[in-house]
């Protein structure tokens, strides 16, 4: 099998692991820079140009490793791998809803998943009728398209709230409330999905000074067994974003558990250590599978 890894670069921990399960398994393997592709569209012809190269016929199957600041050259790069057939383990529609917090949300809510209560608006007028529709304050603020903990806030006070709100607004970023679960102690789970289901998860805990738990933040985690409801929610969410790989995102509330983040980029750092489950290896041969059920395609 050929599998195409496109990564900004060889030396993330992640692209590394995959690029060495893929070897240790005996398939051919290439890293590729998304970054440095281009898309020749010309008389319905497929074409990816890389290094001065059509990639295009090039991978059975590709993993995407699309950073959140680079959404849209990436999934258009995926995009053209998948009208041409090639299986990946992101689709470009998942990519582009994942890091969107608002869009995920909304589709997770309309098929009846749970999350926390959000609302989104546009502009700060009326600020202490939203405040109240969430139970607040405290409320949580983030931006729409923040990763790795950043771009998450905690409003305390509806005068905190508004100062942060108008800061946002006057930047024309976009932004979220949700209600803040104070009772999950700045701890959430993180539940990796492959192939419709759970091969690891982890609970995270923030720093005793900040509710946040990303383990970028200074956060700790150890492997948990999840329940069964929650491992359907997980798949579930992996599913309708259209991720055959997610890490999914939980946090344990009086509500029960209710979804907070679907990462079409999951790290493996984190999870491998701390699960001790060899994630990518679990990428691989689903990867595998996959290619095995699918019929030969003849490259031009």
């Amino acid at each position: 099998m050929n599998i195409g890894i496109l990564s900004v670069s060889d030396q993330i921990y992640s692209t590394k692991r995959l690029y060495e399960e893929a070897l240790k398994r005996g398939h051919e393997v290439a890293i590729i820079n998304h970054l440095e592709c281009s898309i020749v569209l010309s008389g319905g012809r497929k074409k990816i140009l890389y290094e001065g190269e059509d990639i295009i016929d090039e991978f059975d199957v590709i993993i995407p490793r699309i950073g959140a600041s680079v959404t849209t050259q990436g999934a258009a790069i995926v995009k053209e791998f998948e009208l041409n057939e090639v299986f990946s383990t992101a689709r470009s529609l998942g990519i582009w809803r994942s890091q969107n917090k608002l869009r995920t949300l909304q589709l997770l809510n309309s098929k009846q998943l749970p999350i926390p209560d959000t609302l989104f608006s546009a502009t700060p007028i009326n600020l202490k009728s939203q405040l109240k529709a969430l139970g607040g304050p405290p409320v949580i603020i983030k931006l729409q398209e923040g990763t790795h903990g950043m771009g998450v806030m905690l409003a305390e006070t509806e005068k905190s709230a508004s100062s942060i709100i108008d800061t946002l607004h006057t930047m024309n970023s976009s932004y979220l409330l949700q209600e803040f679960i104070e009772e999950s102690k700045s701890e959430d789970i993180r539940a990796f999905v492959v192939g419709g289901e759970v091969v690891a998860a982890m609970k995270r805990k923030g720093t005793d000074d900040d509710f946040r738990s990303n383990l970028h933040r200074g956060g700790t985690a150890v492997a948990i067994k999840i329940s069964a409801k929650e491992e359907a929610m997980a798949v579930k969410a992996a599913h309708y974003l259209g991720l055959p790989v997610a890490g999914v995102d939980m946090i344990r509330s009086k509500k029960g558990s209710l979804i907070i983040e679907v990462n079409s980029t999951p790290g493996l750092q984190g999870i491998e250590a701390y699960a001790r489950v060899n994630v990518a290896a679990a990428i691989i041969k689903f990867l595998e599978s996959k290619w095995k059920s699918k019929p030969i395609k003849t490259k031009k």
